[in-house]
């Protein structure tokens, strides 16, 4: 198949950074996209070929927008699987597949997924609703503290809470959930394992990721995570193991903790391009984004080593903030050498949105942490007041 300067379309479900920052590499190579988005402000509007506006949960938009591509791709887990499974009877080509993405959509159905396969992770138990876990703490079947995530649509902290009282249930929602045991753990890793169609396979450095107390949002990820070879070897063989028991395409970032015993427990998963890799833009010899597009058109896999050390901080809104959006200070980050911000294209900031995020690369992973401190005190995303 000539991907190349030809007719061939790629399809891609979603169209927000993790989009954007794939449509960089389509250009890259030639090669046609068409992106599908519900928003007129979709980062992608720009990049694609083509921009479709359309719901990515209604059945008739999904089916109809795959069927005009050759193959087809997410950047988002909440998409119309029953659309999807559908086009795959029909012959179309869609990486990861609905059966992986059905194994992994719902977060209690991916807990259970990872008990069946004894893949190491937090004890947890599912209920239907609320009610049915408020229920089982009345039976001290469940006993606080412990961390509740709503089954489905959680995103960017949305959707994880750690409950500690009784008065920490009130305001969360009625919806399908898990309770999963606190793990008190040293440091929170990801791994990310890319696989083509052919079945080869190859994993990024383990990265090591700190995370702001309040918004449960990721503030650095660090590259190569510093901890002991010994770990890290560990944390590779985990990802490879989910990897394997999910048979997925593409990209697979496996979140996971290292315990204070340095045991390594898997916390979550997502099957596309994630925040833990955005540093390999810079600082490694294939990025993450060119990776995904090699995987799942079935080319050789790039190289996954690291050029150098980078840390990724994450630019999100600041509290206090809705509006038409102003990167406060860039230019004075912009004059630190190896600083390189990416601007998402989102308009409109407000507290903890992900607007953007700084890569810093430096040959000297203490002096990277330095200025990623200093990158992170300096720029500010505001709003016109």
């Amino acid at each position: 198949m000539n991907y190349f300067s030809s007719d061939f379309k790629l399809g891609i479900l979603g169209g927000g950074q993790l989009g954007k920052m794939l449509l960089a590499e389509t250009r890259k190579f030639d090669i046609q996209t068409y992106v599908l988005d519900p928003s007129d402000e979709a980062p992608c509007q720009f990049g694609a070929t083509k921009f479709f506006k359309g719901s990515l949960m209604d059945y008739d938009t999904v089916y109809q927008f795959g069927k005009a591509v050759d193959v087809l791709t997410i950047e988002i887990e909440n998409v119309n699987l029953d659309a999807l499974d559908a086009l795959e009877a029909e012959g179309k080509k869609v990486y990861p597949s609905p059966k992986t993405l059905r194994m992994i959509q719902n977060k209690g159905r991916q807990k259970d997924f990872y008990a069946e396969n004894n893949i190491p992770t937090s004890f947890h138990i599912r209920f239907a609703d609320l009610t049915g876990l408020k229920n089982a703490l009345d039976k001290n079947e469940v006993t606080f503290p412990f961390v509740w995530k709503c089954a489905e649509f959680g995103y960017d902290g949305n959707g994880v809470k750690i409950v500690r009282s009784a008065q920490d249930l009130t305001d969360l929602p009625e919806v399908e959930c898990i309770a999963e045991q606190m793990v008190p753990f040293k440091n929170e890793l990801a791994v990310i394992v890319a696989r083509n169609v052919s079945g080869e396979i190859k994993t990024y450095p383990v990265v090591e990721m700190e995370f702001h107390p309040e918004a449960n949002q990721v503030e650095y990820v660090i590259c190569p995570a510093r901890i002991d070879d010994k770990v890290a070897d560990k944390a590779r063989n985990v990802a490879l193991k989910v990897s394997e028991a999910y048979n997925h395409i593409g990209l697979l970032a496996v979140e996971m903790f290292q315990t204070e015993d340095d045991q390594i427990l898997v916390n979550e998963v997502a099957p596309r391009p994630h925040n833990s890799g955005h540093y390999s833009i810079e600082a490694s010899y294939t990025s993450q984004f060119e990776q995904h597009i090699r995987s799942i058109l079935d080319l050789p896999l790039g190289n996954t080593d690291s050029k150098v050390a980078g840390i990724m901080v994450n630019l999100v809104g600041a509290e206090g903030f809705s509006g038409p959006v102003v990167y406060e200070n860039i230019e004075k980050i912009m004059a630190i050498d190896g600083v390189t911000p990416h601007i998402y294209g989102k308009r409109e900031t407000r507290p903890f949105r992900k607007m953007g995020h700084v890569t810093i690369v430096n040959e000297n992973m203490a002096e990277a942490r330095k200025i990623a401190e200093e990158v992170k005190n300096n720029i500010r995303v505001i709003s016109v007041q």
